[in-house]
């Protein structure tokens, strides 16, 4: 009976952790760039009893090992919006970007021009262009972004095309290894190191990629969890009732017999 409830509460920990994760998708259908996380649980067996004093059969007992999270890097949808700062990239790259904490990689194409004149993203931050952080002059207009990321704007009257840099794409060996430090912001741990952008990437101007996230896929998800953890709570509680009715009787004083 005590292996029945112990079994129950690892399930039960790890629909609520799942839970979270479906919760927090569901949170970010509207975030640009955000990549989707799925839960990992895996089978543990405990292993054999060591006493050897069991009149039966010693049994391994089943249990669900929270595992942690993986993250769906499968591109979004991507949204034209005719906003000339904005791109969405198609491809499996980034964009480097510096933040507080260090530089990250996002898909969040959704940029802005801040009051210094630097190209950041919604979150604030400095978008990176292969010599630095890109800079634009209060005259600049007409902005346009090449596939390959080139900048060049018209600066006042002049009709010629200015450069301001290039984007900084990046790609990754093993893009699974990366985590995830913000909505749509990414870190490279240690040993995972940036590169250059697979072949065929192109950066579009105009659009920005949306979250991957399925809104519908994730609601029944979501309701498949709670009936799930619903149904372990009901045995979970006729185990109780089970015990509470043994531990009764067996406390009741035998009726004593007739002189």
């Amino acid at each position: 009976m005590e292996n029945a409830l112990l079994v129950g509460l690892s399930r039960q920990m790890a629909l609520s952790h799942e839970l979270d994760v479906v919760a927090n998708n569901i949170a970010n259908i509207n975030t640009t760039g955000f990549k989707s996380d799925n839960a990992l649980f895996a089978q543990f067996l405990m292993p054999n009893a060591s006493d050897e004093q069991f009149t039966g059969r010693d049994r391994r007992i089943d249990f669900v090992e929270d595992r942690g999270t993986w993250i769906d890097f499968s591109p979004g949808a991507v949204q034209r919006t005719g906003a000339p700062l904005d791109v969405a990239i198609q491809g499996n790259a980034f964009l480097a970007v510096q933040t507080p904490a260090g530089v990250r990689y996002t898909r969040n194409g959704a940029l802005a021009i801040n009051g210094t004149g630097q190209l950041v993203t919604s979150d604030g931050y400095q978008v990176l262009g292969d010599a630095g952080p890109i800079t634009f002059q209060n005259t600049d207009h007409d902005v346009i972004i090449s596939p390959s990321g080139i900048i060049t704007v018209r600066e006042g009257n002049n009709p010629a095309d200015a450069p301001r840099g290039q984007l900084q794409l990046v790609g990754f060996d093993q893009t699974q290894l990366l985590q995830k430090d913000g909505g749509s912001t990414f870190e490279a741990p240690p040993g995972v190191n940036p590169g250059p952008p697979p072949q065929g990437t192109q950066v579009v101007q105009g659009a920005i990629e949306k979250s991957n996230v399925n809104p519908l896929a994730e609601i029944a998800r979501m309701v498949e969890i709670t009936q799930s953890y619903n149904d372990v709570a009901n045995i979970l509680q006729q185990q109780n009732d089970q015990r509470r009715n043994a531990l009764t009787q067996l406390s009741q004083t035998p009726a004593s017999g007739s002189a």
